[in-house]
């Protein structure tokens, strides 16, 4: 009998202690985003969660406690502040480095596509792609020929699986204005936070939150389109997740040993929910070669953003078999 190996957790390193700031050294608003990439880089944090580098999310955390949109920072850079925002920016700071929590849920917001959504600990911290590739890859006849479908306008159902804090079925309202849209998740906590960024969207009566297992809870439904960014972290992935990921819920992560498990229930099971002319689009992090040597048979569009190359695929139901 092979012998069992204890495992153990990592240990947390310890945090760096920060600089005492004193009163009138930090002034303006270039002043604390200078001193919070100091020391997020003094920390080595890990930026994936809405920002990607520590300029953007100190500018981020910064905004935050000032009450001012991504857009606004830079008209501000050379603003005084106060005393009192001052200290609130600099417990943001220390909070960040001492917790290593993802920044979005130290102020319960995070930016996708230039829209504001709630997050909290109940639900992963959104930042597909999928939002961008709607916007560059969707925009029908009349667009750059780099469109997947004739028009927007005549998407009349979408389907949003593992949706977490039901941002992407938002954006997707926004683009698809005739549609009406179905949002899963599996998690019930997760779902609670899309229906506070459903209903602060007053979208109510047209995107509706199912409970249950991929589309175990949609009967036999059909759909011009379904987007769904699925857990995809394979064994390897998960225990080497950082600190700040470690935060975010287990179970928006987890893919099984290969990352495949959702994934591979996904293409087995889409076709039976698209319409005649519909598709999938779906993203799966790095697990393109994995996927490719799955089905080499499928003729998988592979899409690349801004930040991202060949994390997303998009198929038709056609093709799909």
């Amino acid at each position: 009998m092979a012998k069992k190996v204890k495992t153990t957790a990592p240990r947390k390193a310890p945090a760096p202690k920060l600089p005492k700031v004193n009163a009138g050294e930090l002034v303006t608003l270039l002043d604390y985003l200078r001193y919070a990439v100091s020391r997020f880089q003094d920390a080595d944090l890990v930026f994936a969660h809405g920002t990607t580098d520590p300029v953007s999310e100190a500018a981020f955390l910064i905004g935050e406690a000032l009450h001012l949109r991504p857009d606004q920072f830079e008209s501000f850079v050379t603003a005084r502040v106060t005393a009192a925002e001052g200290k609130q920016i600099l417990d943001l700071i220390t909070t960040r480095i001492t917790t290593r929590k993802p920044a979005a849920y130290l102020v319960n917001k995070v930016y996708m596509r230039g829209l504001p959504f709630y997050v909290d600990e109940r639900v992963i911290v959104p930042r597909s792609f999928i939002g961008e590739l709607l916007e560059t890859h969707f925009g029908g006849a009349e667009a750059d020929g780099t469109s997947l479908i004739d028009d927007p306008l005549a998407v009349d159902s979408v389907l949003d699986l593992c949706t977490g804090s039901g941002c992407l079925a938002i954006l997707a309202s926004r683009h698809f204005p005739n549609a009406m849209i179905d949002a899963v998740d599996i998690s019930k906590d997760a779902l609670a936070v899309a229906a506070k960024n459903v209903a602060d969207y007053d979208l109510g009566e047209r995107i509706s939150l199912h409970r249950g297992d991929l589309f175990a809870p949609l009967s036999q439904r059909r759909y011009d389109l379904i987007i769904s960014n699925p857990p995809y972290v394979d064994a390897e992935g998960m225990a080497g997740l950082p600190q700040e990921c470690r935060a975010e819920p287990t179970l928006a992560f987890d893919g099984g040993a290969d990352g495949l498990d959702i994934i591979h229930r996904i293409l087995g099971q889409a076709r039976d929910h698209l319409t005649a002319e519909g598709g999938l689009l779906c993203e799966v992090g790095r697990d393109r070669p994995q996927i490719e040597a799955s089905y080499p048979d499928l003729p998988l569009l592979w899409l690349d953003t801004e930040e991202s190359e060949g994390e997303v695929f998009w198929i038709t139901a056609q093709d799909l078999v």
